[in-house]
């Protein structure tokens, strides 16, 4: 079992204690903050004031919370995302502030997310009578996902509701699915409800990773088709780094960050800071750390980060959007280099309690 040292202040205290040169501990409370002060009195965490909401980037902006020591507030996020789960244990793509649906598409990546997300929070707090109350809609969701598995084991992308689900699989989601099928798994075991068949799944996941990219449908423009399987442990060892490298030039702007897609100098933070994840994953901090730094140029005064800057002529797109899953994400990779909580080392190989 991962180490079940109670964390508390402990988060707030000392994360980033060798990210100094980086970013300061005051600053990533500060950014801790800026995403609270979105949260609606639901438990909502919408990208920006006034804007709308979907369960992933809800649940990435959780997981930095309980990051930051913000526990109670994670878990008023938890119990929004609960609240709005459909019967069949799936979610729709958008929300907005005033509760009503913006766009009703089910999307298996979006849905399984939970399982990653409630498995970081008993990482963070070791509350088990909430992951206890979480573990219903945790199984919902992950059984709503398996039910659109294909044969080879990928996981169709999306469908509407009351309709049949796009014909292909993303590499991207499955990337994310596998972990979260463990990381779900693990909850799993916490409660006495093992749930085999999920790692089974994440498995046969991971083989066509490994074996048959081509039964993905090719996204080959996405900085996160190249990053994911490396960061959510698809890929580990030499493959994993093998990836990481032989894309690198590809997606990579020295001294700026990522590319959101490789033909247009379109830096996001979000991505860079992603990218930084799975540098972590594979063990090489001294690069995390310097995508890390990149991100640098996109934060505000308030803490909060700006989504995405056009190069050579620096022009911030979305116009003046910060968003919250951001610098959450920024949060979760700072934690992953200084690696000063047991939640640290969620991505990457993934942890298997049974």
């Amino acid at each position: 079992m991962p180490n079940s040292k109670l964390l508390g202040s402990h988060l707030g205290n000392n994360l980033g204690h060798n990210l100094n040169d980086v970013i300061t501990q005051e600053e990533l409370r500060a950014t801790a903050q800026a995403i609270a002060s979105l949260q609606l009195s639901s438990g909502m965490i919408p990208w920006f004031v006034g804007g709308h909401c979907d369960p992933w980037n809800h649940v990435e902006t959780a997981m930095a919370l309980d990051v930051m020591g913000m526990h109670d507030q994670a878990q008023r996020a938890y119990e929004w995302l609960t609240s709005v789960q459909r019967e069949d244990g799936s979610w729709f793509n958008y929300y907005l502030p005033d509760g009503s649906v913006e766009e009703t598409k089910l999307d298996t990546n979006v849905c399984a997310y939970i399982g990653t997300g409630v498995w970081h929070h008993w990482m963070s707090t070791n509350d088990k009578q909430f992951v206890a109350r979480m573990w219903p809609a945790v199984k919902r969701a992950m059984e709503w996902v398996l039910a659109m598995r294909r044969p080879d084991g990928t996981i169709l992308w999306a469908r509407e509701v009351n309709a049949s689900p796009w014909d292909y699989a993303l590499l991207t989601g499955c990337s994310s699915i596998r972990h979260a099928l463990h990381c779900a798994a693990n909850i799993g075991a916490i409660v006495g409800d093992s749930q085999p068949e999920w790692r089974a799944a994440a498995d046969a996941i991971d083989e066509v990773i490994n074996t048959n990219l081509a039964a993905f449908e090719p996204k080959l423009r996405w900085a996160m088709d190249w990053y994911y399987p490396v960061l959510t442990g698809a890929l580990t060892g030499t493959e994993a780094k093998t990836r990481i490298a032989m894309q690198w030039d590809e997606f990579v702007i020295p001294s700026r960050g990522v590319r959101c897609v490789n033909d247009e100098d379109w830096v996001t933070a979000a991505e860079t800071a992603e990218c930084s994840l799975a540098h972590s994953a594979i063990g090489d901090i001294d690069t995390a750390k310097q995508l890390l730094s990149w991100t640098n140029a996109h934060r505000t005064e308030s803490g909060a980060y700006l989504t995405g800057i056009v190069y050579p002529d620096r022009i911030v797109f979305p116009a003046d959007e910060c968003s919250a899953y951001t610098g959450a994400a920024v949060i979760l990779a700072a934690n992953a280099i200084s690696g000063d909580t047991a939640a640290s080392q969620i991505f990457g190989a993934s942890t298997v309690l049974d």
